[in-house]
């Protein structure tokens, strides 16, 4: 593999770090608001039932979870570059 081609991979794996830090910002700066306007809006007091920012915070939250696997864990796992390497050794004399 050429310097050009690991820049490109870094590049790209950059971009997607980037991506999953804008992604956890704007969670963090949203489920907080979803909060204050279910307390602004009084449903807290009595027996209203389970609060809803419960439900956007554990849905977005599990897209999260996804969206880090997919940068900072399963990143290393590229089935589709493993098998192209894979192809390039068998080819090899």
């Amino acid at each position: 593999m050429t310097t050009e081609q690991k820049d490109l991979e870094l590049w790209e794996l950059a971009k997607k770090r980037a991506g999953f830090k804008s992604h956890l910002l704007t969670y963090l700066g949203m489920i907080p608001f979803f909060w204050l306007v279910w307390f602004l809006n009084g449903q807290h007091y009595g027996n209203s039932g389970f609060p809803w920012p419960v439900w956007p915070m554990a849905g977005w939250g599990i897209g999260l979870l996804f969206h880090f696997l997919g940068v900072y864990v399963f990143h290393k796992y590229n089935l589709v570059e493993s098998e192209y390497h894979k192809l390039v050794r068998e080819k090899r004399p």
